[in-house]
């Protein structure tokens, strides 16, 4: 594994490239050493730790969660993944590196920025953090944060996710009530020259994805509605985009990580995964194509044969000397692809569920439909009208409609959000289909992708005994690299594997 190299490659790569004095990820933001630390040195490379954990070491197991990744044959680095496992030991890299690299560094910039009442800056460092932090709540439920932060504490509390929320929304707005649109802001990479107001807008989107999140749970439909009709939202995606490099250190972390051969690995991993790719690519029962969907050439590759095949949940395929790497389709991955952290299409579908919740069924088909129009322009393709088309707003089911779609959008761009909102609206839903219908490891014949109905996901092959058929992981074990240090750390139980978040109990 390469993770930790290209970690810290990347940050100090870009320190060389753009700045002579960016923080080391292994300092402590803290320390006196550090006194003469200004945020345009310390932001960019907080930006870069947090851009390397959420747009790769949370991507990548998230991916085989949603099934839009099957592991490939012959290597088993994330097969424990795609058989819907976690461990304490394994999720302990991104904990640690968004805590430390980022969240611990960008707290440290609101204090300076709060200090000298740099409000451009503090809003965006205060938005960074804010996004960091809900991530982590997303994987573990319940993680250390009113506490967290304060070096005379070695063993912080651990917070409800439900309080931890809260209090992000009210960092945020009060973030907002201090910072106007022409305000300066640090050196950064995410709005490199511009001043505050793009970070009001990422500030409001950000707060309308907390909000959309926890909106089964409370009674937060007037804040959204407050945010839809102030109508102060990113034009387009917003992402870490334009500034990756085809040099060492200084790529996409994920394409770093996964298609890079820069630090000697030429190993295949991440593949498609049968249920996205039944959905893109639908075939009748005589198997022919009866639609495909123009995105499927912007998120896969074809195989070697120039056929669009995906492997299933739970197996790696090593009995078979039938399916080699070249049988399965890979990601379509680019060094200067972004890392993408709210994208335009999530905010329309998002506010097409509120609108759902209100009964406005007009105003959520228009933006569901403008929803699906931005992650056709996204991906680089027309045809988004057809879709809409066959695959309608449906007012009975909205949250059908709109987790499928979602779940297919944001296969090319973000698996981690898909996680989450795949746990949160249930859909796509387990169908009657298991992997093991479809594929016994004993015989090659036994490959029959074309039993998964589109749209529908399946229990792996082999899965992990905590969570059992039809269901998913639902929450990350507690990192072992805070909980064994930490005395104030819940205990996680067996049953804990399928106990959901707060959002979406």
């Amino acid at each position: 594994m390469k993770k930790l190299a290209i970690i810290s490659a990347i940050v100090l790569g870009f320190g060389f490239a753009s700045c002579d004095s960016y923080m080391d990820i292994n300092q402590d933001p803290n320390s006196p050493a550090e006194s003469n630390m200004t945020p345009s040195i310390m932001l960019p490379a907080a930006e870069m730790n947090l851009a390397a954990t959420y747009g790769n070491l949370m991507r990548i197991p998230a991916g085989y969660y949603t099934q839009h990744f099957a592991q490939a044959f012959g290597t088993s680095n994330y097969l424990d993944f795609s058989q819907f496992t976690m461990s304490a030991t394994r999720s302990s890299t991104a904990y640690s590196q968004m805590m430390r690299g980022a969240l611990k560094n960008l707290e440290t910039i609101r204090t300076l920025a709060k200090d000298k009442e740099e409000w451009g800056t503090y809003l965006a460092a205060t938005t960074l953090r804010a996004f960091g932090v809900q991530a982590l709540v997303d994987c573990y439920g319940e993680i250390p944060f009113s506490e967290a932060f304060d070096v005379s504490i070695p063993s912080p509390k651990y917070d409800e996710g439900a309080d931890i929320y809260a209090a992000l929304i009210a960092e945020l707005d009060e973030a907002l009530a201090n910072a106007s649109a022409a305000d300066v802001v640090a050196t950064n990479f995410l709005f490199p020259g511009q001043r505050a107001g793009a970070w009001i807008q990422f500030a409001n989107a950000l707060k309308l994805k907390i909000l959309s999140r926890e909106s089964g749970v409370a009674s937060v439909d007037s804040q959204i509605g407050a945010i839809v009709s102030e109508g102060n939202l990113p034009a387009g995606d917003v992402a870490f985009a334009n500034l990756w490099k085809n040099e060492n250190g200084q790529m996409n972390p994920y394409y770093s990580e996964e298609f890079a051969t820069s630090f000697g690995s030429t190993q295949i991993n991440v593949v498609a995964n049968v249920a996205i790719i039944n959905t893109l690519l639908q075939k009748d029962s005589e198997g022919a194509v009866v639609y495909q969907d123009p995105r499927l050439a912007a998120f896969f590759e074809t195989n070697g044969s120039g056929n669009y095949t995906g492997g299933i949940s739970g197996s790696n395929f090593s009995t078979s000397d039938a399916y080699k790497s070249t049988y399965w389709c890979r990601p379509v991955a680019s060094y200067d692809m972004p890392v993408y952290l709210i994208s335009k299409f999530e905010t329309e579908f998002f506010i097409s569920e509120y609108y759902a919740r209100q009964g406005n069924h007009d105003q959520a088909a228009a933006h569901y439909a403008a929803a699906i129009e931005a992650s056709f322009a996204s991906a680089g393709v027309d045809g988004a009208e057809e879709n809409i088309a066959l695959f309608p707003y449906d007012p009975s089911n909205y949250k059908k409609c709109i987790g499928i779609a979602k779940w297919i959008a944001f296969t090319g761009t973000n698996d981690f959000e898909s996680y989450c909102e795949l746990r949160r609206l249930r859909y796509p839903a387990f169908g009657t289909v298991k992997g093991s219908d479809m594929y016994n490891l004993q015989t090659d014949a036994s490959y029959k992708p074309e039993l998964l109905a589109p749209g529908t996901l399946y229990t792996p092959i082999q899965v992990d005994g905590n969570i059992g058929e039809n269901k998913l992981l639902e929450r990350y074990p507690y990192p072992s690299s805070s909980s064994a240090s930490n005395a104030n750390a819940p205990k996680f139980a067996n049953s804990d594997y399928t106990k959901p978040i707060f959002w979406a109990n």
